[in-house]
């Protein structure tokens, strides 16, 4: 019997429509068809995991489905058949290794010392930047589908020059392309995959090979894709294929969405996928907001100051002389409004165009201290400013040989404090910073390779020490000459086991520890796998004999640059009632909405120019000009972009708008950014 041909579905709407109800409802009946083998998409990690959630409840469970993000399918598929490429390219038969960002930038730092060498004498610009612009063009590339070799002709198309180089990268065209063509193919003589790396090999050749093509159509029968404008264009090959084939496959799009336009998505190059589907379009809203009372008056009030729109009750403003009276009198408005019983913490939402440390910092203590949590949405603070890593991290150079000149003596004051937790039941410590002061001043030996702790009474006037802490310090001290000793039996397999060795020791395994820390040191071990992962990999393809010292100081001077930042899998704990605080781009991202909102820094210039864009980006969109890119194209892409923002919040703030703003910026230079305009449109909160 013939199967019969199922069509396939596009559910367009704004935000909050309820596309995903309906994606989640056309799931279901495609299952209850005995549909096995459905391929479900979701933009990003976090979004994933609530569409999978949402379908398993739906289905009860009784149907099985992959769920997965377009990056991670791609990697999951070059990692199955490996085999298949290392055919088309003549690779050498190992297990690919894929290196996390912070191993990529290393890594090609040292492949391209030359010619960074060069350009930052000649334009001063930071190396880490300079590199990191190189490997996004090559992300960028990758996702759009442009082989590295188009690259060259693509910037001198699209970039202004001078003496034929880019000046924002003091490179040529050609000198980026050969760069780029050296870091490819010394990463697949030996196994390592960056992103670009995956996606480039998955939709230059994986997908176009017909074995595989013919592996695809006998796992999947049908795929569901939610927020397919925050995909890159390079995904549209593969739904081609599927759709080319009656698979049929289920999309939802946000003509207002298009968060991760910049970086690396093309939402304009997707929607074309409507033309081979139904269309759905869904125009009511499935809950109340704010945007249903403005409509788009609003975008008219902002872009024409001469517009006069009458704003509604809803939206308020906060307006202080200074940041200071700003951050407070926003945090006085939050605990009047959740102590009163008007809305609960979890019910607020704190949004600004970037949210710089003390802001952040000065937000959450207030609230906190009124028993008011905080959930600081996507928080990745560099490891590094962990006390407890840093810890660690210094124990390690008292370990290992060679690494004296990566510790002092303020160092190893702190290390002594934070080791000397007392209970597994408590964080106090035995060791107070002045007793540690004196130990690192009086018990510390400096030496270039082997730095050492002295005995306690080293210190002539030890007995001030206390017997507790000089118990504690002993207890540290014996502790570091046994690992030196098993070391140097070649007892310890490496320096992750080490780090292990000492979480057991001195945090008692963690587990008692604050949710922040605990991140924290899941991540640091983490890191320091995959980091000893791929020195190994190094170690035999290159038949390197580098001491193991080098590694470990390598790996310090990487965390200390705040490389690396607390963002272990899985997904972090969210506090179930606390107030949210989010930058735009991550708030939108993570499809969030709140009864309250309050738009942080509403006189700033960053709501229009703050673009999270990586450089370069609109180049390689499928419907660029192919003009040199100017700045009245980044205003025209600003103020598309500005546009999205205000529709997307609004339809997510369901009852009371509060913009919040200061005459003088942080700088103390007069805000005139494009919202002020609707801010002296909107009643002044009495």
């Amino acid at each position: 019997m013939q199967k019969q041909t199922v069509q396939s579905v596009w559910i367009t709407g704004a935000t909050r429509s309820g596309k995903t109800d309906r994606l989640v409802a056309q799931a279901c009946e495609w299952m209850k068809m005995k549909r096995s083998g459905i391929l479900v998409l979701a933009a990003i990690g976090d979004n994933r995991l609530a569409l999978s959630d949402r379908i398993s409840e739906a289905t009860q469970g009784k149907f099985p489905f992959r769920a997965t993000t377009p990056l991670g399918f791609f990697e999951d598929e070059v990692t199955l058949f490996w085999a298949l490429l290392v055919q088309h390219l003549d690779l050498k038969a190992q297990f690919p290794l894929r290196l996390r960002p912070e191993n990529e930038q290393e890594l090609a730092t040292k492949l391209w010392r030359v010619e960074l060498d060069h350009a930052i004498a000649e334009a001063g610009i930071p190396e880490a930047r300079l590199v990191r612009r190189v490997l996004d063009l090559m992300q960028l590339a990758a996702l759009s589908g442009l082989s590295i070799e188009e690259i060259p002709a693509l910037l001198h198309q699209g970039l202004l020059k001078v003496e034929g180089k880019i000046s924002e990268l003091a490179l040529s065209p050609e000198t980026i392309g050969e760069m780029m063509q050296r870091w490819r193919a010394w990463c697949l003589r030996r196994g390592l995959l960056t992103y670009s790396l995956i996606t480039d090999l998955y939709g230059r050749y994986l997908i176009h090979d017909p074995v595989y093509q013919q592996h695809l159509l006998e796992r999947f029968q049908a795929v569901v894709a939610d927020d397919l404008d925050e995909y890159p264009a390079i995904v549209r090959s593969l739904f081609d294929f599927l759709l080319d084939r009656n698979i049929p496959c289920a999309f939802s799009f946000n003509p207002n969405g298009a968060v991760r336009l910049g970086l690396g998505a093309d939402p304009a190059y997707l929607a074309q996928l409507s033309d081979r589907c139904t269309v759905v379009e869904l125009s009511d809203r499935t809950h109340p907001c704010l945007i249903d009372q403005l409509g788009e008056s609003i975008l008219d009030l902002v872009s024409d100051p001469i517009f006069f729109a009458s704003l509604p009750d809803s939206i308020q403003t906060l307006q202080t002389t200074t940041q200071a009276q700003l951050i407070r009198h926003t945090a006085e408005v939050i605990i009047k409004g959740v102590q009163s019983g008007q809305v609960e913490p979890r019910e607020i939402a704190l949004i600004g165009p970037g949210i710089d440390p003390i802001s952040r910092y000065a937000l959450r203590e207030i609230l906190t201290r009124q028993n008011i949590p905080v959930e600081l949405l996507n928080d990745q603070r560099p490891l590094a400013s962990s006390p407890i890593v840093r810890s660690l991290l210094t124990l390690l150079t008292l370990i290992y040989p060679g690494l004296g000149r990566a510790t002092n003596r303020d160092t190893i004051a702190e290390m002594l404090v934070i080791l000397s937790q007392k209970t597994e039941l408590t964080t106090t410590y035995v060791i107070d910073p002045v007793r540690a002061g004196l130990l690192a001043d009086h018990c510390f030996e400096p030496h270039p390779d082997q730095p050492r702790l002295l005995a306690a009474n080293t210190f002539p006037r030890w007995d001030r020490l206390g017997y507790q802490a000089s118990e504690a310090y002993e207890g540290i001290v014996r502790w570091i000459e046994s690992q030196r000793s098993q070391l140097d039996h070649r007892l310890i397999a490496s320096p992750v086991v080490m780090l292990d060795r000492a979480i057991q020791r001195f945090f008692f395994g963690g587990s008692h520890l604050p949710f922040d820390q605990l991140a924290g040191l899941r991540e640091l071990i983490e890191t320091a796998q995959h980091y000893w992962e791929v020195d190994d990999r190094l170690r035999r393809s290159d038949l390197s004999d580098a001491p193991q010292s080098l590694t470990v100081r390598n790996f310090i001077q990487l965390l200390r640059s705040g490389a690396v930042t607390a963002n272990p899998f899985p997904v972090r704990l969210i506090e179930p009632n606390a107030v949210t605080l989010a930058t735009v781009f991550q708030y939108r991202s993570t499809r969030r909405s709140h009864r309250w909102q309050f738009w942080l820094d509403a006189g700033s210039s960053r709501w229009l120019s703050g673009v999270d864009s990586l450089f370069a980006a609109p180049l390689f969109l499928q419907d660029w000009s192919g003009r040199v890119w100017d700045v009245e194209d980044t205003q025209m892409m600003n103020e598309q972009r500005l546009r999205r923002i205000l529709l997307d919040l609004l339809a997510r703030a369901e009852e009371r708008l509060f913009l919040c703003y200061s005459d003088l910026s942080t700088s103390g230079q007069e805000q005139t950014g494009v919202l002020t305009t609707l801010v002296n449109a909107a009643i002044p909160l009495s």
